[in-house]
């Protein structure tokens, strides 16, 4: 294999010939396989942008408008069945964040390998001044899909293997506590606290 051919593989581009090359990480018998269906004519199906993009863009298929501060339950149209052991995480796009302060009031959602309902995503607007208009079709979300484990959960007495970190939490290691005092750490790596 030349080089330029392997520096193709790697990046998922076509070979020389103009035939993709089959990534060397992933497999055809690897690749999960999640099924959705349109609960609404109008419903945009789930997809990835760009080859190697980590989340789905989720459309709406609703027109509706969050003015500053107001929150709005958007309907995707879609359903998916996720395969055994794998769950779904509806996050925010970056782009309606960054520029209009739109973001998913419970980000990132957790859709669980059992459900087979509506994928519908609770967006707010944080912008102190602008309204913002939603039309169908418009992306709204993106869906990231992982491998989940789900541990057996033993209550004990005590918990086991003592940490250098401890009960520290809330900001112990540097900035601020959960009761508004500024931590910081001691030569000895205890916590200290100053009243701010």
């Amino acid at each position: 294999m030349t080089a330029r051919a392997a520096r193709a593989r790697s990046a998922g581009l076509p070979g020389p010939g103009g035939h993709p090359l089959e990534s060397e990480s992933v497999t055809a018998e690897q690749q999960p396989t999640v099924s959705f269906t349109r609960l609404h004519p109008g419903a945009t199906p789930p997809a990835f942008g760009h080859p190697g993009d980590a989340g789905a863009d989720l459309s709406t298929v609703e027109a509706f408008s969050l003015a500053p501060g107001e929150r709005h339950t958007a309907a995707t149209g879609i359903a998916i069945a996720l395969p055994a052991g794998w769950a779904a995480f509806v996050h925010p796009r970056s782009g309606l964040a960054a520029r209009h302060g739109i973001t998913v009031l419970n980000g990132p959602g957790t859709i669980d390998e059992g459900y087979r309902g509506e994928i519908k995503v609770p967006l707010v607007n944080l912008d102190p001044r602008e309204t913002m208009e939603f039309h169908p079709g418009d992306r709204i979300a993106q869906l990231v899909f992982q491998r989940v484990e789900s541990p057996e959960l033993i209550e004990v007495d005590e918990l086991p293997g003592a940490t250098s970190r401890g009960t520290g939490g809330f900001g112990s290691t540097g900035g601020f506590t959960s009761n508004g005092t500024q931590s910081g750490r001691t030569q000895t790596g205890q916590a200290q606290t100053a009243q701010m």
